[in-house]
């Protein structure tokens, strides 16, 4: 498993008993987790200090309850970005942090090319791994199917100071978008996914992980360059093996342009135990090798 260990303003303090206390900054967060599963014998002492706690309803979402008033959005950095941090209903801030190794690595597979570098992030959420690819100098296609969260990933450059960068921010729903990008003779060295379990686009369009992913990556390994860098398809499905993913990309990426894959949870150390809470999984189609033993 890769950690994601590299945040200065990020802290998953503890986890146990399905939830995690995790600090945001300067706040602490309880939110609820189904994978973990154990119940530590010794837990942190600020659980009992947590500013807000995540409460999911029997009907489906939840609330937030908070102890002490916070903002209604704050920053935390990464390296050279600012994120913006915001709870929602649904239980996210915004920032998914176990993502940040995956960005670490888009960032070494960018500044490893020595060339320009045309970069298509689909389902781009709120901008961590389009600001990351930004800043390490590649031009960004963004495409998110939700208005508001575009948005929210263009305040996330402007926080960053990459709002001058060549980022191409797209509101659609990324089959149709990708499609239209095969259609003009678009092509990409490095793509990126990181796609729902079940979601709907912006026309009502619905996407059901499981019967979409396929088709998707093959449409996307026809919008490669002559020299592509990556492909890079991130899940948080626990139904979908993260080996069926990379079973696609080998059969798919490798027969046009070489390659190797790989495939392997991703998750968030935590600081009370030492030990590693999974938090999604990723697979890889890779030019160049050497690329896997860096960390």
């Amino acid at each position: 498993m890769r950690a994601a260990s590299s945040w200065q303003d990020y802290e998953l303090i503890d986890a146990t008993a399905g939830n995690r206390l995790e600090r945001w900054g300067d706040a602490l967060l309880i939110r609820p987790d189904p994978q973990v599963i154990w119940k530590n014998g010794r837990t942190s002492p600020l659980w009992a200090k947590a500013d807000a706690v995540y409460h999911r309803s029997e009907k489906g979402g939840g609330s937030w309850e908070y102890r002490r008033r916070l903002p209604e959005k704050w920053r935390i950095r990464w390296q050279q970005l600012q994120l913006v941090v915001s709870p929602t209903g649904f239980k996210h801030t915004g920032v998914f942090p176990e993502q940040a190794v995956n960005w670490a690595f888009y960032q070494r597979a960018i500044a490893a090319a020595g060339r320009p570098a045309r970069v298509l992030n689909l389902f781009g959420y709120t901008g961590g791994a389009t600001l990351a690819c930004a800043g390490a100098g590649a031009s960004v296609c963004h495409v998110d199917a939700s208005k508001g969260i575009v948005a929210w990933a263009r305040e996330n450059a402007a926080a960053s100071g990459l709002s001058d960068r060549p980022v191409r921010w797209i509101v659609d729903d990324c089959s149709k978008f990708v499609a239209r990008e095969a259609r003009r003779g678009s092509f990409y060295d490095a793509i990126i996914m990181d796609p729902p379990s079940y979601g709907r686009g912006p026309g009502g369009e619905v996407w059901k992980l499981e019967d979409c992913i396929y088709d998707l990556i093959a449409q996307c390994a026809a919008l490669l360059s002559e020299r592509p860098l990556f492909v890079a398809v991130n899940s948080y499905t626990t139904g979908l093996s993260p080996a069926v993913m990379e079973y696609i990309l080998k059969t798919l990426v490798c027969p046009a342009h070489g390659g190797v894959t790989a495939c392997d949870e991703i998750g968030l150390p935590v600081s009370s135990t030492g030990g590693v809470v999974p938090c999604g999984a990723t697979a890889l189609w890779l030019a160049d090798s050497a690329l896997l033993g860096e960390e």
